[in-house]
């Protein structure tokens, strides 16, 4: 997870064995993402 100094956005990077994997993982951060920004 990071957030973009230059754009107002926040960008996820994951990596695993398979992209399906790693799809998984960045669908689970975005997830835990927008409920954190839902409770700021």
């Amino acid at each position: 997870l990071r957030r973009s100094n230059t754009e107002p956005i926040i960008r996820i990077y994951s990596e695993a064995p398979t992209e399906a994997e790693a799809q998984a993982l960045a669908e689970e951060v975005v997830s835990l993402a927008k409920g954190i920004i839902a409770n700021v």
